[in-house]
Order: C-alpha cells, then sequence, then structure tokens
C-alpha cells in the first residue's frame, strides 16, 4: 500500500497588520542609522583626511609690453622666494594662502596682466573672492586685484593626523590626564557609593527617604554647576580654601571633586539595585556556621553585588572620562580628552584633529560599555519562588558609621547647592553680601539671557514628548511586534549603540553630517530641531530599556489573544499596552526632560544665536567672568527640574491609583 505524502507545514501568510509593523520598525530604525550611524561614519572619514597644498599644480604667468611671459609654478616661486606656506601652521581644509604674498612686489614692475592657471583634475585648488575657477581653468586680472586669488590645500586620506596627535606631547598627555581622573574618580565614588547604598538597604540608620532623595539630587544640575560651586567654596576668594593647605581647587583636585558630585547618584542607583534583593536563608546559614560579620560580608554580601559593582564601576569611569562641563569650568591648565576636542573645534577650527580626539575618546567608552554589558549578562536571579526577603537588624557600631558615612555625602552635595544659590543672590561676592537679584538679570549678561532658559524648557518638551513616543513604539516592536527576525535583533543593536557614544564625539559627528550643503538634512542644522534629534539620539538606550522592561512584564498572550480575534496590533497597543505601561512611559518622558534641561555636551556645538540653552549659557557667562549669573542660570535649571519632578510624581500617583488591577 502505498504511503501518503508527509503534508507540508501550513505557512502564514504575511497580513499587512504585519508589513505595517515591519515599515514602523524600519522607520525607528533608520532614525537611529542617520542620526547615529552615518554622522559617527562621517567623522571617521574626517579623521583621516588630511589637507595639503599642491603648489605645482599652479601656475602664474605675467603679461609685459613684450608679450606673456613663461610661465612659473608657486612652488618655483616658493623656493626661490623661501616663503613659509601658511605660516607654519598645520594646514587644515579652512587654511587659504594668498599668491601676492608668495611672489615678491617688486616682480610686479611693468606688469600689465597676471594669469594664475589651476592644472589640477578639476579639485579646485585657487579661489578668486571666495569662488572656485575649477581646475584646467584660469583667471586673469591686475596686479592690483592678485590681492583677491588664494590657494586653498587639497585633501587625502591617510593617518597623519593620528601621528601628529601622539606625536604631540601636550595632546598625548590629556590621555594620562584623562585617564587618572576618572580612575581616580572611580577609585573614590564606587566605595563611597558602595557604603551609601548599603546604608539604604541593609542597615536600620533613620532617615532613609531623605538620604535617598538627596543622592539624587545632583541628577537634576548639569555638570558645570558643582565646579562652580566648588570654586566658591575653594577659590580664590573661597571660604574653605584654607583647608586645601595651599594646594588649587583649579586642577585634578577640582575635577576629582566635581566630579565625585556629578556621578554619585548614578553609582548609587545601580548599587541600591544590586543590594536591593539578598536571600535571608544566606545569612542565617552564615551565622549558623559560626562566621563573623567580615567573613559574612566578604563571602556573601560582595560576591551577590559584585556585577553591580563592575557596573558601577565602568559607568563611573565612562561618564567622568566623557564629561566636559567640569574640566572646562575648574580644570585650570589640565587638559582632558572632552576638552581637547572643544579647543581644536571651537578654538583653533580645527576639525581634522578634533575629529581624531573624538575617537580616541571613544575607544575607551566602547571598551566599557561592552564590559558593562558582558558583566550584566552574566548576572544570575537573585530572587526566586524560595528566596526569604532579608529583613536589617540594628547593630548600633556598623548603623552610627553608615549614619555618619551618608550625613558627610549629603553635607557635601547640599554644601555645594548651597553656595552656588548663595553666591547667585549676592551682590557680589566676596565684598557685597546684601541680597540682590541682579544676577537672575540674565538680558544684561553673555550667554543668550532669558531666552536662552526658555529655549531649554522648549527643547526639553520636545525631546520628552517625541524621544518618547519614538522611543516606546521602538521598543515595542522589538519586544512585541511577530515575525521580525532579523529586523529585531538590528534594532535591538542600534538602540544600545547610542550608550557608547559621548556626547561630545556624538555633537561634533553632527557638524561633520548635517553642515554639509549636499546633505538634504542640512536644512535642520542650526535650529531646534537637530538639537531635539540629538538629545534623542544621545539619551536612547536608557530610556529604551526601560521600555523594554517595562513590556516584558506583560504577557505575549495579550498579542496572541488580539492576532486570534484579528485585531489590529495598533489597537493592542493603544487600548491595553500603553494603559499598562502608562507609568514607565511617564518615567521616560521626565528621564529624557531631565537630561534634555541638564545636557551640555552635544548641544555645545550644534546651538545657534537662536537656540542658545540654558546649559550652554551657564558655560558662555563662566568664560566671560560672570560666575554668579552663571550659578543664577544652573539654580534655574535644578528648580525647573524639581518642578517637573513634583509634577511627574503626582501624576504617577494618579496613574496608578486609577489601575484598580495594580492594589490587587
Amino acid at each position: 500500500m502505498a504511503s501518503l505524502p508527509h503534508p507540508r507545514a501550513a505557512r502564514r501568510r504575511t497580513s499587512s497588520d504585519d508589513w505595517v509593523a515591519r515599515g514602523l520598525i524600519l522607520v525607528v530604525a533608520s532614525y537611529l542609522v542617520v542620526t547615529l550611524i552615518f554622522p559617527l561614519f562621517t567623522m571617521v572619514t574626517r579623521s583621516v583626511e588630511v589637507f595639503r597644498f599642491d603648489l605645482d599644480l599652479i601656475t602664474v604667468q605675467f603679461q609685459t609690453e613684450a608679450g606673456w611671459q613663461a610661465e612659473r609654478s608657486v612652488q618655483d616661486w616658493i623656493e626661490a622666494t623661501g616663503h613659509e606656506v601658511n605660516a607654519g601652521v598645520r594646514v587644515s581644509e579652512r587654511s587659504r594662502e594668498q599668491i601676492l604674498r608668495i611672489i615678491p612686489r617688486a616682480e610686479f614692475q611693468g606688469v600689465d596682466l597676471v594669469r594664475v592657471h589651476d592644472r589640477s583634475d578639476g579639485r579646485g585648488l585657487v579661489m578668486v573672492a571666495g569662488q572656485f575657477i575649477g581646475g584646467g581653468n584660469s583667471w586673469e586680472g591686475t596686479p592690483a586685484d592678485l590681492r583677491r586669488v588664494q590657494i586653498r590645500p587639497v585633501g587625502e586620506f591617510g593617518l597623519a593626523n593620528y601621528t601628529h596627535y601622539f606625536a604631540t606631547p601636550t595632546l598625548r598627555q590629556s590621555i594620562v590626564n584623562s585617564f587618572a581622573i576618572a580612575l581616580g574618580t572611580t577609585g573614590i565614588v564606587v566605595p563611597l557609593a558602595f557604603a551609601y547604598a548599603f546604608a539604604l538597604t541593609r542597615s536600620c540608620i533613620p532617615f532613609k527617604s531623605a538620604f535617598r532623595t538627596i543622592a539624587l539630587v545632583p541628577i537634576l544640575v548639569p555638570s558645570l554647576l558643582p565646579a562652580i560651586g566648588l570654586v566658591y567654596l575653594f577659590g580664590r576668594q573661597g571660604i574653605l580654601t584654607p583647608l586645601l593647605m595651599g594646594e588649587s581647587i583649579y586642577g585634578p583636585i577640582g575635577i576629582v571633586m566635581a566630579s565625585v558630585f556629578f556621578v554619585f547618584p548614578h553609582a548609587v542607583l545601580i548599587l541600591t539595585t544590586a543590594l536591593t534583593l539578598a536571600d535571608q536563608r544566606l545569612y542565617e546559614a552564615a551565622k549558623v556556621l559560626n562566621a563573623s560579620p567580615w567573613r559574612t560580608f566578604w563571602t556573601v554580601t560582595l560576591p551577590a553585588a559584585r556585577y553591580g559593582l563592575i557596573s558601577a564601576a565602568f559607568v563611573t569611569f565612562t561618564l567622568v572620562i566623557t564629561d566636559f562641563g567640569v574640566p572646562k569650568v575648574i580644570g585650570g591648565n589640565v587638559n582632558v580628552l572632552a576638552l581637547d576636542i572643544y579647543k581644536q573645534v571651537v578654538g583653533q577650527q580645527n576639525f581634522q584633529l578634533g575629529a581624531v580626539v573624538s575617537m580616541v575618546l571613544l575607544l575607551p567608552a566602547v571598551v566599557a560599555f561592552t564590559v558593562d554589558r558582558i558583566a550584566t549578562r552574566r548576572q544570575v536571579a537573585m530572587l526566586n519562588a524560595r528566596t526569604v526577603p532579608l529583613v536589617p537588624r540594628a547593630h548600633k557600631i556598623r548603623d552610627r558609621t553608615l549614619l555618619v558615612v551618608c550625613s558627610l555625602m549629603a553635607i557635601f552635595i547640599l554644601g555645594i547647592l548651597a553656595m552656588c544659590q548663595f553666591a547667585a543672590l549676592f551682590q557680589f561676592w566676596p565684598y557685597d553680601l546684601s541680597f540682590s537679584l541682579r544676577n537672575y538679570d540674565f538680558d544684561r549678561m553673555d550667554g543668550g539671557g532669558w531666552a536662552a532658559y526658555w529655549n531649554s524648557i522648549r527643547m526639553a518638551t520636545y525631546t520628552a514628548v517625541i524621544g518618547t513616543a519614538a522611543i516606546f513604539l521602538g521598543a515595542y516592536l522589538v519586544e512585541k511586534a511577530p515575525r521580525l527576525g532579523l529586523s529585531r535583533d538590528f534594532m535591538q543593536f542600534m538602540a544600545m549603540l547610542p550608550m557608547a557614544v559621548p556626547g561630545m564625539v556624538l555633537g561634533l559627528s553632527y557638524i561633520f553630517f548635517f553642515n554639509d550643503p549636499t546633505n538634504p538634512l542640512n536644512t535642520i542644522y542650526g535650529t531646534m530641531a537637530i538639537l531635539v534629534v540629538s538629545t534623542i539620539t544621545h539619551f536612547y538606550t536608557v530610556a529604551h530599556l526601560t521600555a523594554v522592561t517595562a513590556l516584558k512584564q506583560m504577557d505575549k498572550e495579550f498579542e496572541a489573544v488580539s492576532e486570534s480575534l484579528k485585531q489590529p496590533f495598533w489597537r493592542t497597543l493603544r487600548r491595553v499596552t500603553i494603559p499598562v505601561c502608562l507609568p514607565s512611559i511617564l518615567d521616560i518622558a521626565i528621564y529624557m526632560f531631565v537630561n534634555a534641561m541638564t545636557t551640555v555636551s552635544a548641544v555645545v556645538f550644534l546651538y545657534s544665536t537662536h537656540t542658545a540653552l540654558a546649559s550652554v549659557a551657564i558655560l558662555n557667562m563662566d568664560d566671560a567672568g560672570d560666575i554668579a549669573p552663571a550659578a543664577a542660570m544652573g539654580m534655574m535649571i535644578f528648580y525647573t527640574n524639581i518642578a517637573a519632578r513634583l509634577l511627574h510624581m503626582a501624576t504617577s500617583r494618579a496613574v496608578r491609583s486609577s489601575q484598580a488591577w495594580r492594589q490587587r
């Protein structure tokens, strides 16, 4: 009897719903490609772009009464006169050389006309009144008109920029300084943050809620503000300057102290999460085995928190080595990588060397991010069905010691903020300490005035609304949309990539990519749009992870039931997913808003006269010597973020109270 053929598995036909999901994830992925991959690729190419004057291809010819004389190349004239091209300055794309400076004026006696011939193959080496004459063409004019003729360099690709960078002692020293400061700050912050988090989770100290709130305060201010506060405390006219025993706050000491303030809450958040979950049974077993408290700490507590410690260390290191605000205000003569990028681009207009420094800064950030992700993936679950939650027990010596540690850190954080506020309200520190609001008259100061503050609120609002919608949609498609295959993996990779890119690197790459006149997106350069785009991209990863974590808590049966009922995914998203995840959506929105208000590293390259931001205004006022108004602007950002946080808390409480199922 002949056997029946084996039936083929039915292949599900791709529905219109699937095509819509694929189209949306393509849109979100394309956004990240355009705003991250393309700019970074452009920056890489600019870092290997080298410029030189190709003077053999430019010839000069004189016409006298005897007719046209023989042509001579500009290089021949240089060899004859000994002229130093570009005055010894490193050649960049903006370099220009005047022919009139190369040829001695005595040579123009009796000359009626001058002909300059560009013999390049279309590269356009000669400019007349800012316009290229084009390769193979020539220009004629009188000797007086020759002053309008300039030679521009030609670009080629090579590693000469990197060779120059590593051969320059001052630039090379920036690498050493950056690593030394980042490692030193990490060595201080991680133990302090661990002790602080341990006090909040494993001790019986009083005022835990207050200490937890104080630890998060630095997140609400730009990194420039603690540096300004330290200037008032330990500067030349500081009230605590004698405590430095003759050392200066302008340099490594100031950078480390301000960086500790800046990165402390990030480490505390990570370590608090790592120490929150603990199994009471492990500590009871250690007690039964007569293990001392120290032995229990080293064999039970630390191993359980080791991945949190690793993550806190790498996050701290990355934040410090990529920060620009602190060394800009209080770094003195100490150069670091992030500051070198700013100096090369803004100070010297040397964009190629700025790109090289960006690539050098990008490498440790990527390595730190990669190691952190590997450590996070190796972390095992500390909570299961048999876990008995640890209940802290009072221990007089331990609790008192931890209370002192928390109190000192709280005094350090609040003291810097209080000093900034006092300085903003004094007439003229330290000579006239009468109350005054003159420092809040920002329109009289450099930096953009009150318009900069309102620009920041606008930009932060746009970032929170648009960024939250785009990020949550991308996370939903990654986590819930069916049959995406490789598209899901690619989208997940793209969503994680922004965390490894420092703000200074992202901002400079945007200059290279969006400021190109041939780029169709050039129209957004110098507008509010590019500030919003760069800020969303800069802080994309953390918001994406928050959204994914919330979506993972929802069973996939919601989508399966919706599909069986032939309901489109967007209806399930609107009616089920968004209402359930609304608290996390609000968390993403406040995260984007606060970071948009405080960010300075990326936007410092991208703002225009009409889109100056409050954080950048602080930088400009500090450069102009208006330190007190800079502190006042920083406190305005702080108060705005507090108001946003209070609004977020009230809204979140209302949302949770309306979701009765959460109370069951």
